[in-house]
């Protein structure tokens, strides 16, 4: 029995209905509007985060809320659900079938329950602090994987990568050569949740939001994988680096962004 049943049944429901409105909605035309050069929204974000935020405030009156479009009630609240209603708006937006609907809990500043829903595949994975994680119903763990040689890992690019010159390029580079192959496939929430359950092996990206991170991350950490920034200080949702492994290849993966990093700096001078 979970520590908190009545938040995780809510989150799953609210998760399940809006991935359930979002795949339905992949066919149909879609309202696209830009926040930035590259950066969009669609209707269907703000669609799935109003479903969401009416279920779960009905549900939870007294809880803040933190969201991507917009949404931040959160003024002296120990509860406070932190939201991506749709995490890969430029797939959605394109057609492209991988995006998940992504809802953490925190409490007083600790993330306490995670869930990550994918639609297309019908596949919810979820965690409760100190309870483990889970895919469906089965309890899920990381990779056993050693070597970044054989390593399948993950990364993403953000939405400023055309005009900032901290833009990934130089870790991606680093590890097109080090590790295995790279995937890069456009919802961190999903490569966090593909960490967890072994599909990967690792995953780095910077210049994230808390809810780009915030139930993915936890469901890393109860599959018992590590997270951390990128010098390998414990994971801070609130700053915008993210490093999250398998643990076994953490250092490999910390030591290849910090050359990288040197390299970068060394040809600048």
């Amino acid at each position: 029995m979970s520590k908190w049943p009545e938040f995780v049944s809510a989150a799953r429901e609210a998760a399940f209905e809006a991935g359930k409105m979002l795949k339905q909605g992949l066919s149909e035309a879609r309202e696209i509007l830009f926040k930035g050069t590259i950066d969009l929204v669609t209707n269907f974000d703000r669609k799935a985060q109003e479903m969401i935020f009416d279920r779960l405030s009905r549900s939870f009156p007294e809880h803040g809320f933190l969201a991507e479009e917009g949404l931040n009630y959160q003024e002296k609240k120990d509860f406070r659900w932190i939201i991506d209603p749709l995490d890969g708006t430029t797939n959605y937006a394109h057609g492209v079938p991988i995006f998940c609907v992504s809802i953490a809990l925190e409490f007083k500043g600790t993330i306490i329950l995670g869930v990550v829903y994918d639609p297309m595949q019908g596949e919810m994975f979820h965690a409760v602090h100190g309870e483990g994680a889970y895919l469906g119903e089965s309890r899920i763990h990381v990779s056993s994987e050693v070597d970044l040689g054989r390593s399948l890992v993950a990364t993403g690019f953000p939405y400023d990568v055309r005009v900032n010159p901290d833009n990934n390029a130089i870790h991606f580079n680093s590890f097109l050569t080090r590790a295995q192959a790279i995937r890069r496939c456009g919802s961190a929430a999903l490569d966090l949740g593909y960490v967890a359950c072994g599909r990967f092996d690792g995953f780095w990206e910077l210049r994230l939001h808390p809810w780009d991170v915030a139930a993915g991350g936890l469901i890393v950490r109860e599959a018992g994988g590590r997270l951390s920034d990128f010098s390998g200080k414990e994971l801070n949702i609130y700053r915008p680096e993210a490093l999250a492994t398998n643990g076994l290849i953490h250092e490999s993966m910390i030591q290849v962004i910090r050359l990288g990093k040197e390299h970068a700096e060394n040809k600048g001078q």
